[in-house]
């Protein structure tokens, strides 16, 4: 092997390879007779969701006309953007919010033209017949929106009709078998749906109708979360009562826990259409189990009873099919992908993995496990080391290390073959990716270890992964940098000014000025702050002095700041500001922006742009120069 330093290596995991294989499966994966469905957001046509039809006997074909963009805006995030009846697709597009029926290769408009563009927002149907129930979301001038639960005629012929409001919010509506009872989630502002939700039941008259509204489990400190009913009628959902999400089977006026365990059943809902557990015909449940080791499948029947597969983890969203289930899933040495699982063999198949060449196995970083003490208790993160098999370094080198920050940041990273993940250790970077305190999978407790402490305790928990794989012997700790988007990116600017184990940060689309964000951001995370930081205006102390901007003449590393023009969640004028402050200060500030992209990069071009850019920035504040040709960026 020739010798070179990290940071140096040529790879064959270029940004335009890793964001071709980095296509994301998205939203629900359902099945219709024998069909199996999903959506799939594919960069290099701009970032459009397709949604995709895997027939029985193996055909895989786009569904909708060319151009046809399966995506809602309700609560910004979306989820849930169609459904599929007897052969028949409705689906939200993208660019006007209206829903569709999709047959024939025909689009056809089911919901009303709303009198300003996209301010009539639908999600998560369920269907029962000729019409189905969804979550709506109604959007007006100078007014916060209002979300509720409304009858859609499937035909088109009649303007949805309203069947449940007086909520801040709606979820998860599901009809039983016999669709004579429906089930939904809601929740009131401040509350997020992993802090407090309530279950509904009511019953169903006429055409879509509800009647007899209960509620019948839930509270302002319990969150539930994905109502299901079994063949048999009875209603299900998690709860994390017992400080995990665990399943319950509603009995009457008894909750009868199915499996009690010291892990998830269910995971943080920023999206709709979150299904992690379903049921078989012969009224098995399978469920996917989260826990810090990683995701499994479990049976609950007679007793609990592992599947095994090679994979790691498991998307947000599962379909049955006779004893296969279908589901998004990934391992460290597996590509995200669809597949389908045998429940009773183990057996699986492969529907749709990404584009783009193999990955040899010299190339792949196995991650290790990293505990690492903090003054709460221990906090979690994962280690991807260098591919040190492809050249050899000097022996007192060390190699850099980029401390990934997730966003949320009520979320989790998850292990798996992540072609930007490879696009780094290839080069001779090594990675931890930090579960800091507030993430998800690993309880309620630790959840809200973030409670008030945003800006504190993610920034520290950062700081201390990135001592400890120094004190292993993992990372040069002259040569450290950080990098993250959303509220990752708020980590990463606020560990710059408190920290000085740094040497750069990357921040996408960063949260930079906390009280902006609090009066002047979309309604689902308009009083996410209250419990990250505490209420406002009462407490504008707190949000002052832990916002980024504040700080900004404590910043003395080098900054890269990557922004879509088009973003909705943290407008541009927040990094903006950032860069304008760091500049007059003297710090070297990389500044792109990336017109048409909004919170979350989409596109091909967007996504190769910053991958390069940051790899430009890193090779400069780290003194090497990267084999590859790249852009240059000044800083």
């Amino acid at each position: 092997m020739p010798t070179s330093p990290y940071g140096t290596w040529p790879s064959p995991i270029s940004a335009e390879t890793a964001t071709r294989a980095g296509i994301r499966f998205a939203d629900t994966i359902q099945v219709d007779g024998d069909d199996v469905y999903w959506v799939e957001s594919r960069p290099h046509e701009g970032g459009r969701s397709a949604i995709v039809r895997r027939e029985a006997g193996g055909a895989t074909t786009d569904i909708g006309t060319a151009g046809f963009d399966a995506r809602t805006r309700v609560h910004e995030y979306g989820g849930g953007a169609y459904a599929v009846a007897g052969g028949i697709v409705y689906a939200a597009d993208f660019k006007d919010q209206r829903w569709y029926r999709i047959a024939g290769g025909t689009a056809t408009p089911i919901t009303p033209r709303p009198e300003e563009p996209a301010a009539l927002r639908y999600a998560d149907l369920t269907v029962g017949g000729g019409w189905a129930i969804a979550v709506a979301e109604r959007h007006r001038r100078d007014a916060e929106p209002v979300n509720q639960l409304v009858r859609i005629d499937l035909s088109g012929g009649s303007a949805p009709v309203v069947v449940a409001t007086g909520h801040d919010f709606y979820a998860a509506p599901r009809l039983s078998p016999d669709r004579t009872r429906l089930a939904w989630l809601t929740w009131d502002h401040p509350n997020m749906p992993w802090d407090g939700t309530d279950l509904w039941m009511a019953d169903v008259a006429g055409a879509g109708g509800l009647t007899d509204p209960r509620r019948v489990a839930g509270g302002p400190s319990e969150s539930v979360l994905q109502p299901e009913w079994s063949p048999d009628g009875s209603l299900h959902f998690a709860s994390d009562r017992t400080g995990w999400w665990n399943l319950y089977r509603l009995d009457g006026e008894r909750d009868v826990p199915l499996h009690s365990a010291a892990a998830e059943h269910s995971q943080e809902m920023w999206n709709l259409g979150l299904r992690r557990y379903a049921f078989l015909g012969d009224g098995r449940l399978v469920v996917v189990e989260e826990s810090t080791a990683g995701d499994r499948i479990l049976v609950l029947a007679d007793r609990v009873r592992e599947v095994p597969t090679p994979f790691d983890s498991f998307g947000g969203a599962m379909a049955v099919l006779g004893t296969s289930v279908f589901l998004v899933a990934s391992a460290f040495d597996r590509p995200t992908s669809v597949v389908g699982i045998d429940i009773d063999t183990g057996a699986h198949q492969v529907l749709r993995a990404p584009d783009g060449p193999a990955i040899r196995t010299g190339l792949i970083s196995v991650p290790e496990a990293i505990a690492f003490d903090t003054p709460d208790g221990p906090a979690h993160a994962l280690y991807y080391p260098t591919a040190k098999d492809v050249y050899h370094v000097a022996p007192d080198e060390f190699p850099p290390v980029i401390v990934n920050v997730h966003g949320g940041p009520t979320a989790r990273l998850s292990m798996g073959l992540d072609p930007e993940r490879l696009f780094w250790t290839s080069r001779g970077f090594g990675i931890v990716d930090v579960d800091y305190g507030g993430s998800t999978g690993h309880g309620r407790a630790y959840r809200a270890r973030l409670k008030g402490q945003w800006g504190v305790v993610d920034v520290r928990d950062c700081a201390l992964a990135a001592a400890e794989v120094a004190r292993r012997g993992l990372a040069d700790p002259g040569r450290m940098v950080i990098r993250g988007g959303s509220a990752g990116g708020f980590t990463v600017l606020m560990a710059l000014a408190v920290h000085d184990e740094f040497a750069a940060g990357s921040a996408r689309y960063p949260v930079t000025n906390l009280e902006t964000l609090a009066t002047d951001t979309h309604k689902f995370e308009s009083r996410y702050l209250d419990s990250l930081i505490g209420p406002y205006p009462e407490r504008r102390d707190l949000y002052l002095d832990r916002s980024p901007i504040t700080h900004a003449a404590e910043v003395t590393a080098p900054v890269l700041l990557l922004q879509g023009l088009e973003d909705r969640v943290v407008p541009p004028s927040q990094p903006e500001a950032m860069r304008d402050l760091l500049r007059a200060n003297g710090v070297p500030v990389g500044y792109i922006e990336f017109p048409g992209e909004g919170h979350g990069f989409r596109s091909a071009g967007a996504r190769i742009r910053s991958l390069e850019a940051e790899l430009s920035c890193f090779g400069q504040v780290l003194g090497f120069d990267p084999a590859d040709d790249l852009e240059p960026d000044e800083l």
